[in-house]
């Protein structure tokens, strides 16, 4: 079996690679973030949609003690996503944001 070696410098800059590839990547997912979370309060100021409080206040009593895993907002569909986990299965329930109304889950 062969052996490799690396120099010193080899490994610092694999070492800074690896380190700085997770923080040139967070600008555009935070970028990403805010424009939903943006999108959302938007919608929440004009009244159009309940807000994902009230959303899981509808949900959570509903899904038996599963783990909760949290929510996502699609602005096109006008629908929350709130995520699930039990027993190694996650679970989606998809809710109209407008009504409340539970409209799809995947189990």
């Amino acid at each position: 079996m062969k052996q490799l070696s690396f120099s010193s410098k080899a490994l610092a800059a694999l070492a800074l690679g690896l380190m700085t590839a997770p923080i040139l990547a967070l600008p555009f997912a935070a970028e990403a973030q805010s424009g939903e979370q943006g999108q959302v309060r938007k919608e929440r100021k004009a009244g159009n949609i309940l807000s994902s409080r009230q959303i899981e206040k509808i949900v959570l009593p509903r899904m038996n003690g599963m783990q909760y895993l949290g929510p996502e907002y699609d602005p096109a569909a006008m629908a929350y996503r709130l995520k699930f986990i039990d027993k190694g299965k996650v679970y989606y329930v998809d809710v109209d944001a407008r009504t409340g109304r539970i409209i799809g889950e995947s189990r």
